[in-house]
């Protein structure tokens, strides 16, 4: 696995949380250094780090308010300095939006999910662009909703702005392709972990959802994070180095 990658660093935007924690160790272990980027989890971010230095492999973390443009900026900087070249970004933020309906959408809420997930993407495909050209070449991976094929009841706030950055990844992968540049998407199920993690806890999903969930699903479990970390190594690295443009669902077969 020590070629699957060229030399330099992932960088994971939501390395902190709980899907991106679970990227970054697989990109790990598949050989590649992690630049960790968080908002405000600190010690987790440093924890993810301390455990991808653990596989053998160099890990930084990077504070980015992913809204912010500039900030987007100085933190790839960092990444960059830490590891010389960025051959690959995840792109894993986003907040943990509430279950509503579109109906009951606060404009405040639809702009924060906007604002995190589409914009912030925005920003950080055009501070890596110029960056990958010069490096000749790179790889982004957007982690997805699979309600962009299957609609989810309540979960429009984190469908809604990742289906605008599913348009974006095609629009990479058509134009960027002759720099070397390729784009994919995963499209996320429930894992067990992050946003689902915390509708357990809150009540939101109840024994009863998740069993009529599971009825759904042909394979009669959730994912884990790792499920989601290897789907993404696939399209980043060597065996996947001429898929571009296209998304995975990675959903046990929900929407099947």
């Amino acid at each position: 696995m020590g070629d699957e990658f060229p030399a330099g660093a992932t960088i994971v935007f939501g390395g902190s949380g709980g899907i991106g924690r679970g990227v970054a160790l697989e990109f790990a272990r598949a050989g590649s250094a992690v630049a960790v980027v968080y908002r405000s989890k600190q010690d987790v971010a440093e924890t993810v780090a301390a455990a991808i230095r653990a596989e053998g492999v160099a890990a930084s973390t990077h504070r980015i308010d992913v809204r912010n443009r500039a900030e987007v900026a100085a933190g790839f900087a960092e990444a960059v300095a830490a590891h010389d070249r960025i051959h690959t970004v995840v792109w894993g933020a986003g907040p943990v939006v509430p279950q509503v309906r579109i109906a009951d959408w606060g404009e405040d809420m639809f702009r924060q999910s906007m604002e995190i997930e589409a914009f912030g993407f925005n920003n950080a495909v055009h501070t890596a662009l110029p960056h990958m050209r010069a490096a000749g070449g790179g790889s982004f991976v957007h982690l997805g909703s699979a309600g962009h094929d299957w609609w989810p009841q309540l979960d429009g706030l984190s469908v809604a702005p990742k289906a605008c950055n599913e348009a974006l990844i095609k629009g990479i992968a058509k134009e960027e392709g002759v720099n070397e540049i390729r784009a994919n998407s995963i499209l996320v199920g429930v894992i067990d972990a992050g946003q689902f993690k915390v509708g357990q806890e809150n009540g939101t999903f109840t024994p009863e959802w998740e069993a009529a969930v599971k009825a759904m699903l042909p394979l009669k479990r959730w994912g884990s994070p790792q499920d989601i970390g290897q789907a993404a190594v696939f399209f980043a690295g060597r065996r996947g180095n001429y898929v571009t443009g296209q998304t995975i669902a990675v959903a046990g077969g929900f929407g099947v």
